[in-house]
């Protein structure tokens, strides 16, 4: 059968991007299929613009610390053009570098959502298309908590807070995860009173619970209110406002509420059962070559349900496309590769690897390294408060896991990622010169701590003298 396209790929955020752009460059025929805009949720109303905006609290923040260091600022940033600005810089991406990528794609932009007509043709308004191998690359949308009248109120979530035209006097945030904590501590450091509810114990319960004790103190000092074990019953709009009700507080006010308590799948409009697409609320199945029910058929990103992190499905992009064009020995299984992730606040959180209470649950035999930021000069010179470097390592040197609080975290996960994925043992990260005094030098720190903690062998002691005194 001749087909229109080689491939066509369903959705044109990160995963789709991969996908499309590689291809192109191979020289495929590819169609690329995108309802809203290019770059998806990371580029417009993800990761790019939230790191914006906390890039332009942190300015905000700086200057209302200069007094402690006997300074004054030469001017309060103007809040209010936040937002404008962050669009003004979205619009240039869009224009000059994203589009450009896309060169080689043919698109179909704004035209509406690709709909299955059958396992080779996908229907876009009143176009229809055909492809060889179709890429399932579509994302997912917010996921609202079960409270009466939340959808009403149409809280603020990722997909609108951008669309606000300035910042609100007082914010109410429900949750407690990644995107919760980032903009939680972005809108505070604007100048917005900010009460963050849970039904949870704390601030990203389920991870290293020293560092999310430093994350709440910091939030604590900075004025963010945390309620926690809340029963959310009700919330309503009404004066200006809105009004979340719990069991415990009673009525809670505030200008405006964002929720951030997850995603949850969209698949309803791309009709997979036309495809024999087997599917799931958890999301699209896949097996470990991220082939779905219909082998020339690839779902890779969000949408499978894998792990939802933008580089994570750049990744998935990318192997998705190299299992299309090879054979079996040449295949790669997409869980095989470790993913690290960070959660942009100050100070940052940074993680590869199992949880601690997962490598306990699989009756891993490690111990855990840590360094401190107190410990180490250039972090106390530069004043850059409390954080460690943490690693779950085997006693051979297999280094199982890694948690980085503070300064940098985001760049000096990586290395630990690196490690886990090459297997490289803990004496190797030790014999790599770091530059120094970064803060990259307290992961090789680690590294000589677990070295110095084998030296507490007296068989390993007694081999280097004897060694030493051949």
């Amino acid at each position: 059968m001749k087909y229109d396209y080689d491939l066509a790929v369903i959705g044109l955020g990160p995963a789709g991007m991969a996908v499309s752009v590689m291809a192109a460059e191979m020289g495929l025929k590819v169609c690329g299929v995108e309802a809203h805009k290019l770059g998806g949720e990371c580029m417009n109303v993800g990761c790019i613009p939230s790191k914006a905006l906390l890039r332009s609290a942190k300015v905000r923040h700086l200057t209302t610390k200069f007094e402690e260091y006997g300074l004054t600022p030469l001017a309060e940033p103007a809040v209010q053009d936040t937002f404008p600005r962050i669009h003004s810089h979205l619009k240039y991406i869009n224009d000059q570098k994203t589009t450009s990528m896309f060169k080689k794609v043919e698109l179909i932009l704004g035209e509406g959502k690709a709909s299955f007509v059958d396992s080779h043709t996908l229907a876009v308004g009143e176009r229809r298309v055909t492809a060889k191998g179709i890429f399932i690359c579509a994302g997912t949308r917010p996921a609202l908590p079960p409270i009466e009248g939340i959808e009403t109120v149409q809280p603020l979530t990722n997909d609108t807070m951008f669309n606000l035209e300035k910042v609100p006097e007082s914010l109410i945030v429900i949750g407690s995860g990644a995107i919760a904590c980032e903009m939680a501590q972005a809108f505070s450091r604007l100048g917005c009173q900010v009460t963050m509810v849970k039904r949870g114990k704390g601030l990203l319960w389920r991870e290293d619970q020293e560092g999310a004790g430093l994350l709440e103190e910091a939030f604590a000092s900075e004025g963010i209110e945390l309620r926690r074990k809340r029963t959310m019953t009700r919330i309503e709009r009404a004066d200006g406002g809105v009004t979340l009700h719990t069991k415990e507080d009673g009525a809670i006010h505030a200008d405006e509420v964002l929720s951030a308590t997850g995603r949850r799948m969209n698949f309803g409009p791309m009709n997979l059962d036309a495809a024999g697409i087997r599917y799931s609320d958890k999301g699209i199945e896949v097996n470990k070559y991220l082939q779905t029910s219909q082998k020339h058929i690839f779902a890779a990103g969000d949408c499978n349900g894998y792990a939802q992190l933008s580089h994570s499905a750049m990744h998935q992009g990318m192997l998705a496309l190299m299992n299309a064009m090879m054979f079996w020995p040449m295949k790669r299984d997409y869980q095989s590769y470790v993913v690290p992730w960070t959660v942009f606040t100050e100070p940052q959180f940074s993680h590869v690897g199992p949880r601690e209470s997962e490598l306990k649950e699989r009756g891993v035999r490690y111990e855990t390294v840590v360094v401190r930021h107190e410990d180490y000069g250039a972090a106390i010179a530069e004043n850059l408060g409390r954080g460690f470097v943490k690693v779950h390592v085997s006693p051979g040197g297999r280094i199982h896991a890694a948690t980085v609080v503070g300064e940098g975290s985001g760049e000096m996960i990586n290395e630990w990622a690196l490690a886990i994925q090459q297997r490289i043992p803990m004496y190797r990260i030790m014999l790599l010169q770091h530059s120094f005094p970064t803060m990259s030098f307290l992961n090789k720190r680690v590294s000589e701590n677990w070295m110095m903690n084998r030296m507490k062998s007296s068989t390993v002691r007694r081999l280097a003298q004897f060694f030493y005194r051949l």
